[in-house]
Parts: C-alpha cells; sequence; structure tokens
C-alpha cells in the first residue's frame, strides 16, 4: 500500500528542517575553524561583556566650541562607522560639549579604531604633483643631504592668479620647498588643519608617496552612498559612488577638465584627515554622478575604502583624547537574571502544555527545543556575519518570543479539537485544523514581524536589539510551524495512541464533546446510569457539547426538543418509543 501524501509530505518537511540544521552548523563551523572569525557561542554586547571607550575631541579652525548640531551631526556619523547595522550595540555619545564618546563591545579592531580614529571631513582635491616621499638629496660632493628648511623670504603668493583647482600656479616657490623638505613619518605634520581653499601637501596612508593637492572642491557630504564590488569588465574590486544633485554637477565640471591631462594633473584625491586615501586618475568624462575607483583593492581594502568614503562626511574634525578598556555597565548577574527569566518562561509554558493538551504538550516542548536551536545557531552566525551583540534588550526579545510562540501552537491544536468536535476524524481534523489555523497564524506573525521593522527603523539604538531579536525568532517561529509542528502532528495522527483518540493523548473526542450527529442534535449515549463510569463520561460530554454550543444551535436545539414534545408516540430523545 503506498504511502499517504500527508506523510510523504511530511517526511520531506522534516528532511528539509534536518538539512536546515545541518547547514546552519556547517555554516558556523567554516567560520569557528576554517576563518577562525565566528564562535560556537553568540557574542555578548557592551552592557553584558564590557569593551572599549574611545574619547574623541571637536577641533574647530577659531577654536570655538561647535554647535550642539554638528556634534550631533558627528555622533550619528560616527554610529553608522561603528556599526552601520545597528545591531552591534556600540554606545556613541556627547559629553562636556566638544567631545565624543565611543564605546564598542569587546576589543575594537584595527579596522574599527581606524573607522573611528579617521573622523576629520572627507575632503576631494586635484592632484597637482606627487613623488616619492624623498627628503634628502646628493650634493656634488657625494654625500646626502636634507632638504633645508623652506626659506621664509620665498614667494609663497601666486604670481598669476590660478584659475581651477589644477592650475600649476598654485605650486610657489615656497610651497615647492616645503614639499621637498616635508617628511610623511614627521607626527607634528599636521595636514588636517591646513585651510580648505588652499594647496595641501600630504601624503598617502602607507607613506609611500608624497602629494601637492589643490584647493577642496568637493566634500564628504556630496557623495549619497559608496559601495564596493568586483567589475564584471576585469573581475577587479572598485568602489562606486553616487553623488548628490549639486555633486554631480561639480565632479562632471571636475571630470571634463582632469581627463586627458597628462599625469598626475589628470588624478583627483579622496583626503580624509589630511590624508590620501585613494588617487585615481581619470579615464572618462563621468556626467551621471557615479564614478568608480579601480586600482589594487582587494575585497578587504574595498569594503574600507567605501565605507570610509560613505561615513566621512563630518561637519567637525576630531583628536582621540583617550583610549581603555571597560568593563560591562550590567554584568553576568543581569544576564544570568535575564535567562533564568527565560527558563521560568519555558518551565510555565511547558507545565500548562502538558496539564492543557495532556500529550500534545510534548509537541510543544519538542518544537520550542528547535526553535532554540535554531535560534542559536542564528544569532552565532549573525555574530560573525554583520557583528551582532545579544544585549539585555536582545534577551528580552527572546523571552517575550516564548509566548508568542506558544500562542501558535495554542491556535493550531485548538483548530484540531474544533474539527474533531464536528465529528472529524484525527487524520482529518490534523489536516482541515492546519488549513484553518495557518491563515490565523500569518496574520498575527505579519503585526509582529511589522511591529518590529518599526521599532528598528524607528527606536534608538538600545531598542533595535529588541527589535532584531523579535523580528528574527518571529520567522523562525514560522518555519518551524511549517517545518516541523504540522509534520510532526501527521505522523502522530496517524498512530495508535494519538489516532486512536487515547484520553492521554489531548485528542479524544469524547472528551471533547464530539458526540454531534447532526447540527444542534447530540446523541444520548447507550443507556448508562449516570453513576457508572460510563454515565459521567457521557454526561461531561453531553456538557461540554452543548458548552460550546454557538446561540443558533442552542435556539435550533430548544426548538427541535420542543417540537419532538409535542409529537404523539415520541420523547425529547433521539429514537422515539
Amino acid at each position: 500500500m503506498a504511502t499517504s501524501t500527508p506523510v510523504r509530505h511530511a517526511w520531506r518537511a522534516l528532511t528539509g528542517l534536518l538539512v536546515t540544521i545541518a547547514v546552519l552548523f556547517g555554516i558556523n563551523a567554516l567560520g569557528v575553524w576554517g576563518f577562525e572569525e565566528s564562535s560556537w557561542t553568540p557574542e555578548l554586547a557592551l552592557d553584558l561583556q564590557g569593551g572599549t571607550q574611545i574619547v574623541l575631541e571637536a577641533q574647530t579652525e577659531d577654536g570655538a566650541d561647535p554647535s550642539s548640531e554638528q556634534m550631533q551631526q558627528a555622533v550619528t556619523i560616527i554610529r553608522q562607522r561603528v556599526d552601520a547595522s545597528g545591531v552591534g550595540e556600540a554606545d556613541v555619545t556627547t559629553q562636556s560639549g566638544n567631545q565624543i564618546v565611543v564605546q564598542i563591545p569587546g576589543q575594537a579592531d584595527d579596522e574599527t579604531r581606524a573607522r573611528i580614529e579617521a573622523s576629520a571631513q572627507l575632503q576631494l582635491r586635484a592632484v597637482l604633483y606627487t613623488g616619492q616621499p624623498v627628503t634628502s638629496y646628493v650634493g656634488e660632493d657625494g654625500l646626502e643631504t636634507p632638504f633645508p628648511t623652506p626659506d621664509p623670504t620665498l614667494e609663497a603668493t601666486p604670481t598669476v592668479a590660478p584659475t581651477s583647482g589644477s592650475d600649476l600656479n598654485w605650486i610657489t616657490p615656497a610651497l615647492q620647498a616645503e614639499f621637498l623638505a616635508y617628511d610623511c613619518a614627521d607626527p607634528s605634520n599636521d595636514p588636517a588643519s591646513e585651510p580648505v581653499d588652499e594647496p595641501l601637501i600630504t601624503c598617502d596612508v602607507d607613506g609611500l608617496y608624497k602629494y601637492i593637492l589643490g584647493p577642496v572642491e568637493l566634500d564628504g557630504s556630496s557623495i549619497d552612498d559608496a559601495t564596493f564590488g568586483l567589475q564584471q569588465t576585469n573581475g577587479l574590486w572598485s568602489v562606486n559612488l553616487t553623488f548628490d544633485s549639486e555633486g554631480t554637477q561639480t565632479f562632471g565640471e571636475i571630470s571634463q577638465r582632469l581627463y586627458g591631462a597628462e599625469a598626475p594633473l589628470n588624478q583627483f584625491a579622496f583626503v580624509l584627515d589630511g590624508t590620501v586615501l585613494s588617487a585615481p586618475s581619470m579615464n572618462g568624462v563621468i556626467l551621471d554622478g557615479k564614478p568608480s575607483i579601480t586600482g589594487s583593492f582587494t575585497q578587504e581594502t574595498a569594503q574600507i575604502l567605501a565605507d570610509q568614503l560613505k561615513y566621512g562626511a563630518l561637519p567637525l574634525s576630531f583628536v582621540v583624547v583617550s583610549s581603555d578598556t571597560i568593563s560591562a555597565t550590567l554584568g553576568s548577574q543581569q544576564l544570568q537574571i535575564g535567562l533564568i527569566a527565560g527558563l521560568i518562561g519555558l518551565v510555565l509554558v511547558a507545565i500548562y502544555s502538558l496539564i492543557v493538551y495532556r500529550a500534545l504538550g510534548a509537541v510543544i516542548i519538542a518544537s520550542l527545543v528547535v526553535m532554540g536551536i535554531l535560534t542559536y545557531l542564528a544569532l552565532a552566525i549573525l555574530a560573525w556575519r554583520i557583528g551582532f551583540r545579544l544585549s539585555l534588550a536582545g534577551v528580552a526579545g527572546l523571552i517575550v518570543t516564548i509566548g508568542f510562540t506558544a500562542d501558535s501552537f495554542i491556535v493550531y491544536f485548538e483548530r484540531i479539537r474544533d474539527e474533531l468536535r464536528d465529528g472529524k476524524s484525527i487524520t482529518a481534523a490534523v489536516e482541515d485544523g492546519w488549513g484553518r489555523a495557518k491563515r490565523t497564524i500569518y496574520i498575527s506573525k505579519s503585526i509582529n514581524v511589522l511591529a518590529a521593522v518599526v521599532l528598528y527603523l524607528l527606536a534608538d539604538s538600545t531598542v533595535k536589539g529588541f527589535a532584531f531579536t523579535l523580528g528574527l525568532t518571529t520567522a523562525i517561529d514560522v518555519f518551524i510551524f511549517i517545518m516541523f509542528t504540522h509534520p510532526v502532528m501527521q505522523l502522530l495522527a496517524r498512530t495508535r495512541f494519538f489516532g486512536g483518540g487515547h484520553p492521554l493523548s489531548g485528542l479524544d473526542p469524547t472528551a471533547l464533546g464530539a458526540v454531534y450527529r447532526g447540527r444542534a442534535q447530540f446523541r444520548e449515549p447507550a443507556a448508562a446510569s449516570a453513576t457508572t463510569p460510563a454515565g459521567k463520561r457521557a454526561s461531561k460530554s453531553r456538557g461540554e457539547a452543548v458548552r460550546r454550543q454557538t446561540i443558533a444551535e442552542r435556539k435550533q436545539a430548544e426548538l427541535a426538543a420542543a417540537s419532538n414534545k409535542t409529537k404523539p408516540g415520541t420523547t425529547g430523545n433521539e429514537g422515539g418509543n
């Protein structure tokens, strides 16, 4: 005899669930043993683990205190740099009017520190001259002699007024001498403090090249977006920019001026914190405001440059005042309290399920266990891939989901019981109950996900962890409902214990009042004394069935009973005399 379609469906679903768990386990194992960047435990946030605190102090050209608007804009941009996804639980605040305090969970890596500390305005300048960072020369006597400090009597003002940012008239004798003597390794040099409307002498981030750059022609506020990716034509990593309307027009004019010029006048430089991040050449006229930067990028360096360009438009320059390790603000005790609260919730749900649904409660408990496994693996993988950190608010989101998950099972099981009360077989009740329950569950879960999305987008960063875990576990809840709970019920309905309606199964038709003969009519059990066990069960079943009648069904039953009493030769009970 061929296996029934519901059984085949159930086994396919359970097999898919096992494959999903195996895949998640394999992905995290790859991160742990292959890349050595993941962990078998979810990462904890600042309030539970502690981390690194970096204090930045704002610098203004005139030495005046920055405005609150400038500081809040800087806080927003630095938060995006540190935690663009919003789930890493970084804390960025202001203090003393001119300082920003950045707190990061765990130990900050070099890339994160670079994103925070490279906090000056992003500038786009044309390249006037470039060369190796040589600070000495070999004289006629064959001895190496350092370039002298520029003579203050040298002409520092252009004799001819420059007409563009690429005009070589910017390079005066004094500027040329300063370039020759400029030492990239000298910490006293501070190119970030130079005026934006004058040429700039600086070096690249690796100290391999020195540059003379023209005045600032665009800043980071003109960049709407910066992404990275592989170019299909040559397979090289590139950084792709998108300018706003004003920046598109200005960059179009710059590209027309630079394209076709001799090197290095065909180059423009992206300058962050006074240091050249990249100085690509102009290989075409770009009028759509969407240039691409190519070069010897790796995926990692392309991503770092894209982040620096995207989040580099700070309204102020900052210096690092301090960098320290801080302890957890809440600590392991609060984490233990949260875990105990979650465990208590699970135990209460399990007890309630076993009391109300008897053996069916085991299905609820098993579903919660599977959901816990999937959630745990997901949190570990997300910590590796997007830097997710589990805060106390996130733990609260996990605890709240326990109740939402139990809600789904209750709706499903009650639908099955309703079908049994209508006189259907247990296998048919499971299928029809599924059809009725899933619509209700999908609607309720959609509302939960919508609430999580709204919280994530609009709420403060301290609430994002709660919203993220709520949305994640709600999605997993629906997945478990489809791939585990219903398939298991399809298989259990065909066992002798559940399919036969054992009193301890939770699917006993008699105990549920399933004594319908037709709408609003109930069979009287065979003659049984109210004092016998069979009579007591029958009386209990009749009472249960009557209690679950609708108002219309009760009226119809009363009319039928009254009609039977008025007919000669009949009684109010079925069958007559």
